[in-house]
């Protein structure tokens, strides 16, 4: 078997599913939905803007005259603090429980006009120590902190100016509890950290590999769903963000730019994906079983007006993706980082 030629399936091995590729499927032409690509020039400072510094919300709030990241408590929170409590049903069918936790924003600067990767790393750095100092705070108090970005119209973000998202539950979320369970399953069987054994033989094949520094590997994981998706991790055993050291933090603002930069150069588009941090449970003992990481999930597929869609096949029986992640890495990779 050919793996650019035949059709076959992949395993995740931290979700614990198969993904059915199907690379033959790449060569049909295509007829179906074309989304047009953002080409908005963005001001610096946007006047009407809910984010900008010194603007009004939503809400009446005023925002200050803000440099650098600012973090506030979002306006319209999918968490509660005062859930009221109230008694589980007994019936196993129709089971629900009352959840707390906090919702913020994290503005990354106040440029209106500059994401993520067009920011330089200094600044990319200050992004990181509010995301870590961010995690310290509400991990004394809560189950979960997540910390992520949709990034762009096409993945759901209502506003454009650079903004990403840290919620905090007293609950572990699905995803979370599938790896931490994949992960220890691993350990207990092989002995060996999933994600560190995992990364030293993708350095090894060295066909996966987007971009990578001293401390950090970015690859286009072998179970990639998403056309374009990634993994970012670390090279040593670093189970949570709070782990990491300051040259560490520094090392990963400057992947952050390099890899986001390759994104966007791909189709010559401020590239949209939605991305996150895994890591271990705050309130979690024994950690020698997790290993932090990042996932990107970029919905385009052949240009920047052309997406996957999760959708039939899919939804009904298993992922599908029809570009490998060799040749997705392969382009990646092989992008300037301007």
């Amino acid at each position: 078997m050919i793996f650019e030629d035949h059709p076959h399936r992949r395993y995740n091995p931290l979700r614990g599913e198969w993904v059915l590729v199907s690379p033959h499927r790449s060569k049909r032409p295509w007829q179906g939905q074309s989304e047009e690509p953002a080409r908005e020039e963005r001001p610096p400072h946007d006047p009407t803007c809910y984010l900008c510094a010194g603007n009004e919300r939503a809400n009446g709030a005023v925002n200050p005259d803000y440099s650098g990241p600012y973090v506030f408590d979002n306006d319209f929170p999918a968490l509660l603090k005062d859930t009221p409590s109230e008694e589980e049903t007994t019936s196993p069918l129709f089971r629900a429980h009352a959840v707390r936790g906090i919702s913020r924003v994290i503005c990354f600067s106040e440029r209106h006009d500059l994401s993520l990767p067009s920011l330089p790393v200094s600044a990319i750095r200050r992004v990181v120590d509010v995301w870590i100092s961010e995690y310290e705070d509400l991990a004394r108090n809560h189950g979960w902190v997540a910390i992520f970005e949709n990034k762009g119209a096409m993945m759901g973000c209502s506003n454009p100016h650079p903004h990403g998202q840290i919620w905090a539950s007293d609950f572990v979320p699905s995803e979370v509890a599938r790896e931490d369970e994949a992960q220890r399953a691993f350990l207990v069987e092989t002995g060996e950290n999933l994600l560190i054994s995992y990364c030293a033989e993708e350095q090894d094949r060295a066909v996966r590999i987007v971009v990578e520094n001293d401390d950090w590997v970015a690859l286009v994981p072998f179970w990639a769903v998403w056309p374009f998706e990634t993994l970012l991790m670390p090279r040593q055993h670093r189970p949570r963000l709070t782990d990491l050291s300051g040259a560490e933090r520094t090392s990963l603002a400057d992947i952050l730019k390099r890899l986001c930069r390759r994104y966007d150069a791909l189709f010559q588009t401020e590239f949209p994906y939605s991305m996150g941090w895994h890591g271990a449970p705050p309130r979690m003992g024994d950690t020698a079983h997790w290993q932090l990481h990042a996932h990107f999930y970029p919905p385009l597929l052949r240009s920047a007006s052309v997406r996957k869609f999760l959708v039939g096949y899919e939804m009904l029986a298993e992922p599908q993706r029809d570009l490998t992640a060799e040749q997705a890495a392969e382009r990646l990779r092989t992008l300037p980082e301007t």
